[in-house]
């Protein structure tokens, strides 16, 4: 099983007081979530002010204290959400200013600008997770000719209710059906749909991810702990 820690994204300590934002915090929980089984890390770097970032004062010494913390088998990816920097061309400026690389990065390819980011991260030598929040972005996915050179495809269906959430599932694939299959496809879901698409997730044989990130709770309800407690519970599920 493959299970993603996505450690922070957007949350605040007022959503849970365990979501980490400075680099020593990340590499703490970075740390307890491998050490629960997370096979990869994923995470929002925070700027001075707290906001999440692309610029390298932020993601460089995130991204190098959480490699020291996890060590070399565990991967460690950043997002590169258009809402961090609404112009792309500011978002490349931004990826050219990383000394310290992640191994991988986010990129929603419904974004505009995607294909060019993900373009200049794979010349970087920073592999790239495709982000598909619906049938749209596969299709640029598809078009593009970039998915083969993929760390891993994310299937993201964020709507909170399930049944919608699965009908987007279904569409996303339907568009990337027989496409650079030899990369693995990462299916979660957030909020309300974390927990059941975990399950199917696990059922269907793909990766998956939990964190604080999609969730603050534990399948029964109940508050989480940290990242480490979801991971953990996630992996308990089969």
């Amino acid at each position: 099983m493959f299970v993603k820690a996505c450690l922070n994204g957007a949350r605040r300590v007022e959503d849970h007081p365990a979501v980490p934002r400075t680099p020593d915090e990340l590499a703490t929980a970075a740390a307890a979530a491998a050490a629960a089984g997370a096979a990869a890390i994923h995470m929002h770097p925070r700027d001075d002010s707290g906001a999440e970032s692309l610029d390298g004062s932020a993601i460089s010494p995130a991204v190098a204290a959480v490699k020291a913390a996890v060590g070399p088998d565990v991967g460690v990816g950043v997002s590169t959400g258009a809402w961090f920097l609404p112009d792309p061309d500011d978002r490349l400026r931004a990826v050219a200013t990383w000394t310290d690389l992640p191994d991988f990065a986010s990129v929603n390819l419904h974004e505009e600008g995607a294909v060019d980011l993900a373009r200049a991260l794979l010349d970087r030598g920073v592999g790239v997770e495709a982000g598909l929040w619906h049938a749209e972005g596969a299709r640029v996915l598809v078009d593009s000719g970039l998915a083969h050179r993929c760390t891993r495809l994310l299937l993201e269906p964020l709507v909170q209710d399930l049944t919608s959430a699965l009908a987007l599932t279904a569409e996303i694939e339907a568009e990337i059906a027989g496409v650079a299959l030899e990369v693995p496809r990462l299916l979660h879901g957030f909020g309300t749909t974390s927990w059941p698409i975990v399950e199917i997730a696990l059922d269907r044989g793909l990766q998956t991810r939990i964190g604080l990130e999609d969730t603050t709770v534990l399948p029964d309800g109940s508050p989480a702990v940290d990242n480490a407690d979801l991971v953990r519970h996630a992996l308990t599920r089969r």
